[in-house]
């Protein structure tokens, strides 16, 4: 892949991370707006009060909004892993997509090499990479059905369960991270990242990957409080 190209387009709408100020996530959106520079637009004016670190246009181009230091405006309200104010322990990356077509490959790659970086230099393992409708199931869709979960999760930079023995759905999603939501939202969630084609009312199948998403947390490395 080409090197991706960085640019600087500093956003006033930030502020300094609360509680321990470490970043202990990484929540990815799309836009849903008609194009990059919409988009770059409303994530830079005083007025929308929205922002995150970074923005990936279509053709792989990595723009910088918010210091990775500072408390971006992206998550909203939400929790994951038992904990709120997502936007102080999160670095959050928007990718320019209606929601309505598949992710570039440009864009994508881009990504992933922006991804490895955070990763890094956070020192945070692959389940730290999570949707921005994994911490807000009742009110978020994104990234959305059509972004390529598995690819990152093949190179390490997100997770994939391995189907495991069927339990409780809704307390293995728990016991991974997911927030305390209707049950027709966690499992809407869930098949938007895990099972994005998948129909119809809750299933073996269902079961299995979360039984395995469990697992993922249980041998979660632990970094210390």
């Amino acid at each position: 892949h080409r090197a991706a190209v960085s640019l600087s387009y500093p956003s006033p709408n930030f502020g300094e991370r609360r509680g321990r100020g470490r970043v202990e996530l990484v929540v990815l959106h799309y836009t849903a707006m008609p194009s990059c520079a919409d988009a770059l637009e409303r994530l830079c004016d005083p007025a929308a009060e929205v922002s995150a670190h970074y923005l990936i246009d279509a053709d792989g181009t990595v723009l910088s909004l918010v210091d990775e230091g500072a408390r971006a405006w992206h998550a909203g309200a939400g929790d994951w892993g038992g904990a709120g104010d997502v936007n102080s322990r999160s670095i959050g990356i928007e990718l320019a997509n209606t929601g309505r077509e598949p992710f570039a490959e440009p864009q994508m790659a881009a990504l992933e090499r922006l991804l490895a970086g955070v990763l890094e230099r956070h020192e945070l393992s692959p389940e730290a990479v999570i949707a921005h409708s994994d911490m807000a199931p009742d009110r978020k869709g994104d990234p959305g059905k059509r972004f390529d979960w598995r690819r990152l999760a093949s190179q390490g930079l997100s997770v994939w369960p391995e189907a495991a023995e069927p339990g409780d759905f809704i307390a293995d999603l728990r016991a991974f991270g997911y927030p305390d939501a209707a049950p027709e939202a966690l499992q809407t969630a869930f098949r938007l990242r895990f099972r994005p084609w998948a129909e119809g009312p809750l299933d073996d199948m269902d079961r299995a990957l979360a039984a395995g998403l469990r697992r993922i947390a249980v041998d979660a490395p632990r970094r210390d409080a």
